[in-house]
């Protein structure tokens, strides 16, 4: 072999040494790549935190009661049965008052319309409440409800179109724009009705004129077009005596948790089982509601206990056996509902009933307006499993009051009519307030404060 020979088999042996090297290493590099994490390419899409400026702070009263079959010509013409006191405060005065038109309420005054206007990008905290004692011959007891913001959906827990019952519908708007409002009636015999509201005007219809037939009716109000407040307007006579008036506040909608803070037990000669009873609703689905009945002082007064509850039919369950006292009603659903509880302190002249309603949750100051009334309390529940502190202040300038509100329980105070409060709490609780006396009773729930903006998130 020549050297020339020699040299091109040594390169040809080392090149392909190295080739078969090189083969190796990229089998090798793929086979580990496959195992290896890939590189990934993430985006985090833009987000900004945002405040919206705050409007101005509105809230409607309801207006004068409404007297049903005062003129035997006419026995559904409506008649101004008296004009409620209203007591009113905001955290920077008192808030501005309009009125809306009564064009269907002979005798009838304009409802009141309360306005705190937007300092800056600073809404004032307003709060208002109206009550009214009533003492005729068709209409007596006392009928109280906090000013409410309108809502293009609420729905109407307690109404009865039983025999003596003069049950109203109250729709206020306070717009500038008609609203179109549907009532859908839950009950044993479906029905519904689509009235107009017109601009700045409140007007009402009698509740058997869309629930007739149904001895449980929950009515869905749905507005389109503008928002409105809806109230009920409950009026009770048994044989010849009136048994108690109510203004029921709406319920905003169906909730999976539901409290209702301040229901009242009493005492009462021969058989309990009508003084106190718990209405349901699911709509849309079955559901099983899980109840709890709580002693103010923390002790159960029922047992846990569960209601099955067949779509869009309500169920009325009798809360027999409480002894007197204030107690919390705490309800759980497996799907969203809405509730009420009928307390009533006797069965015949000289006594009264009111609705309880279920109470927002409350994590942030808000205003509450008590109103003319007899033994007006505060009852604060605090459904959480941590201690909460609510801190009360008067706007008038009296002195701050600390209620603490143990886990799982609820607990009540002294508050003076007429006056505006601010409840600060340092975690979520419940609230209620309570007038009470022989034939008097009305409970308030105690809203969020209307105009308060929270941040929320926007993606651009």
């Amino acid at each position: 072999m020549t050297g020339d020979r020699a040299f091109r088999v040594a390169a040809t042996s080392a090149r392909l040494v190295t080739g078969v090297v090189v083969a190796a290493a990229c089998v090798v590099g793929v086979a580990s790549a496959v195992h290896a994490p890939w590189p990934t390419v993430t985006h985090e899409p833009a987000q900004e935190q945002v405040t919206p400026l705050p409007g101005d702070s509105v809230l409607v009263c309801s207006g004068d009661f409404r007297a049903l079959g005062r003129n035997s010509a006419e026995p559904s013409e409506m008649r101004a049965a008296g004009t409620p006191r209203v007591t009113t405060g905001g955290t920077s005065g008192a808030p501005s008052q309009t009125g809306l038109a009564v064009p269907d309420l002979v005798g009838g005054d304009d409802v009141p319309v309360l306005t705190g206007t937007v300092d800056g990008r600073t809404a004032p905290l307003i709060a208002g409440a109206e009550s009214i004692a009533l003492a005729a011959d068709d209409l007596a007891g006392l009928a109280a409800s906090p000013c409410g913001v309108p809502r293009l959906e609420s729905w109407l827990v307690g109404g009865s179109v039983g025999t003596g019952a003069e049950d109203v519908v109250l729709l206020a708007n306070t717009a500038d724009v008609p609203s179109t409002v549907t009532l859908a009636v839950y009950g044993t015999a479906r029905g519904g009705r689509t009235v107009i509201v017109p601009p700045r005007t409140q007007t009402a219809l009698p509740l058997t004129a869309i629930a007739a037939g149904n001895d449980l009716p929950v009515v869905k109000v749905s507005a389109v077009g503008a928002p409105v407040r809806a109230v009920l307007q409950s009026a009770l006579m048994r044989v010849l005596d009136p048994a108690g008036v109510d203004q029921q506040e709406a319920v905003s909608g169906p909730q999976q948790h539901v409290v209702l803070p301040g229901v009242q037990a009493f005492a009462a000669a021969g058989d309990q089982g009508d003084m106190t009873v718990l209405r349901l609703l699911a709509p849309g689905a079955d559901a099983t509601a899980r109840v709890r009945v709580i002693a103010q002082t923390g002790s159960a007064g029922l047992e846990e206990f569960a209601v099955p509850l067949s779509a869009d039919e309500p169920a009325q369950v009798s809360l027999s056996g409480l002894e007197p006292g204030t107690y919390t009603v705490e309800i759980d659903a497996d799907v969203p509902v809405v509730a009420g509880v009928r307390q009533q302190d006797g069965f015949g002249a000289d006594s009264d009933f009111a609705w309880v309603t279920p109470a927002a949750q409350i994590d942030t100051e808000v205003a509450v307006a008590v109103p003319d009334g007899p033994r007006p309390q505060l009852q604060v529940a605090n459904t959480s499993d941590e201690e909460a502190t609510v801190t009360l202040t008067s706007i008038e300038g009296d002195a701050p009051e600390e209620i603490v509100v143990p886990a799982g329980e609820a607990r009540s105070v002294d508050v003076r009519a007429g006056r505006t409060y601010l409840l600060r709490p340092d975690g979520a609780v419940h609230a209620a307030v309570t007038l009470t006396a022989a034939g008097a009773l009305a409970v308030l729930p105690v809203p969020p404060s209307a105009g308060v903006e929270r941040s929320i998130t926007v993606y651009p």
